[in-house]
């Protein structure tokens, strides 16, 4: 088993979230989620609910342990797909329960003007600011769809090669699936970033917003961290990453 336990007042919310909603999930996916065995209380040492959850075997994901990267981005995209398929009619709209993962991007707008401002001799600023204001341009016009909220490497675990487990859905709800695609620039390459993106099937306006989700978070996370270790540097190589694969479209 495994207990998790939020680390500050604001992941508080994500415990009965994925109490709930874990469950109802887990039967229509196919691949595994975690499993809430039972719900905590705070007390005298600990304050706030927790959670116990099924064991899952696994490794997070990372270049040493993924056998083949564009099957792992076709299981992937796989996944996400169902997970987009399940009625999302009364599940949970963004808010700050998952940091407005699912809704609009322009919620970050100031932050990442900010960031690209304080980025000014590390980055493209011109292309940075086209990137993000091509996300702005459009919007999730379609009903809400279930997202994951922090598809990470971290989040996906791998046995044998292969994709076999998604786990952390205390950022997830129901809104615009563009959040759901930084995975894409974060650790697949461009190849397998084709056949994951190939395999969803979404259209160019959610790619584009999807761009700027990962974008804002890896400007957010160079501003404040700067060379530092290791998601200063990290940060800075998704950045370019972005905005080449931009300047190539």
């Amino acid at each position: 088993m495994l207990v998790r336990l939020p680390s500050a007042k604001r992941y508080v919310a994500q415990v009965e979230k994925e109490q709930i909603w874990l469950p109802k999930l887990a039967p229509q996916l196919p691949l595994r989620i975690p499993a809430p065995l039972a719900a905590g209380k705070p007390d005298g040492t600990y304050p706030w609910p927790w959670s116990i959850y099924r064991w899952i075997d696994g490794e997070p994901a990372s270049p040493r342990n993924v056998a083949d990267m564009p099957r792992f981005a076709r299981d992937l995209a796989g996944f996400l797909g169902v997970l987009q398929a399940i009625d999302g009619g009364d599940g949970p709209a963004a808010g700050r329960h998952n940091f407005w993962r699912g809704g609009p991007v322009s919620t970050y707008d100031g932050g990442t003007r900010q960031a690209i401002t304080k980025l000014a001799r590390e980055i493209d600023t011109d292309a940075a600011t086209e990137v993000w204001e091509t996300a702005l341009a459009s919007h999730w016009d379609k009903p809400p769809v279930w997202i994951h909220g922090d598809v990470a490497a971290g989040n996906l675990l791998v046995r044998d090669g292969r994709l076999c487990a998604v786990i952390d859905f205390g950022t997830c709800g129901v809104g615009d699936p563009a959040c759901d695609l930084y995975i894409a620039w974060t650790f697949l390459d461009a190849w397998s970033r084709d056949v994951f993106r190939r395999t969803l099937g979404l259209d160019d306006a959610t790619w584009q917003r999807g761009r700027g989700w990962t974008l804002w978070k890896a400007l957010i996370l160079r501003a404040e961290h700067g060379d530092r270790p290791p998601l200063g540097p990290w940060a800075l190589t998704v950045i370019e990453e972005v905005l080449a694969e931009h300047s190539r479209r």
